[in-house]
């Protein structure tokens, strides 16, 4: 038993395909908010957009490494 267990609910599509829905909402009110959050990549794009120097930041294989 975990306190931080979420209720599941699983719903049929029309096209027979299944979804599963999890409701965060206790989950959510614990979590304490990002007041320093990364902006979003497309963002990031349109703000280097036309620049002469780019980085790139290989997420995926750094993703457990923090």
């Amino acid at each position: 038993n975990s306190k931080w267990v979420s209720p599941i609910m699983i719903s049929i599509k029309k096209n027979g395909k299944i979804r599963i829905c999890v409701d965060y909402k206790k989950l959510n009110k614990a979590t304490k908010k990002d007041h320093y959050s990364l902006p979003f990549s497309d963002q990031i794009l349109d703000e280097v957009a036309g620049q002469e120097c780019y980085s790139f930041v290989d997420g995926y294989s750094g993703y457990n490494q923090v």
